[in-house]
């Protein structure tokens, strides 16, 4: 929800899309569309049961280990999408197992709030 408030406010001609399996966070979600005047469309979905989304950008936290979230993004990332995955301290060891299944490149920028932490930003995903 923080990324479709600050889109609404930089880019508000891009549209974001948020699934979220969990009932109450759903509504919850809804909530704060609604209260902040945010258009967003809110799947209540599991992400893999959803059809492909065809997103330009696709985010998750703490959701699956990376070798999962790549599954999900090949899914429902457009031709030249990127993911953006906030990962714990291990994400070095989930980068080389990753890399055992998919190939991919990948930029690593350390966590504001975890100096052990990054995101990472991930494109041309393809199986091995």
């Amino acid at each position: 929800m923080i990324a479709a408030i600050l889109a609404a406010e930089e880019r508000p001609h891009q549209h974001v899309t948020l699934v979220e399996s969990d009932q109450r966070k759903a509504a919850f979600l809804a909530t704060v569309a609604r209260e902040t005047g945010v258009d967003v469309t809110i799947i209540s979905e599991r992400i893999e049961d959803v059809e492909p989304l065809g997103a330009d950008i696709l985010s998750a936290r703490a959701l699956a280990p990376l070798s999962h979230l790549l599954e999900y993004a090949e899914r429902h990332l457009a031709p030249g999408g990127i993911a953006l995955f906030l990962k714990g301290a291990a994400w070095r060891e989930e980068v080389q197992q990753a890399l055992e299944s998919w190939r991919f490149s990948y930029e690593n920028r350390v966590s504001v709030t975890d100096p052990a932490a990054t995101v990472l930003t991930i494109g041309g995903i393809s199986r091995v």
